[in-house]
């Protein structure tokens, strides 16, 4: 079964569908997201593209990344 990331769920809805991914996006550079109570507030209205341009970082990167650890990414 294939883990399939939708970018227009927001960051804590993920998360939740793949706990992982938490400890996967801090390695990317989403660093304030391991903070204790940060996915459950900020996470809540934070999809990927928002914290992409908000963090400075590509979202080609971020795909990039989820790609090679085994996520197929949907548009």
């Amino acid at each position: 079964m294939s883990k399939v990331i939708d970018i227009s769920k927001s960051v804590y809805e993920l998360c939740r569908e793949y706990p992982e991914l938490q400890e996967i996006l801090a390695s990317i550079g989403f660093k304030d997201i391991t903070l204790p109570g940060m996915i459950n507030t900020a996470g809540r209205i934070m999809t990927l593209t928002k914290g992409s341009k908000a963090k400075g970082i590509p979202m080609e990167k971020i795909k990039e990344k989820l790609i090679q650890r085994g996520f197929e990414i949907k548009e």
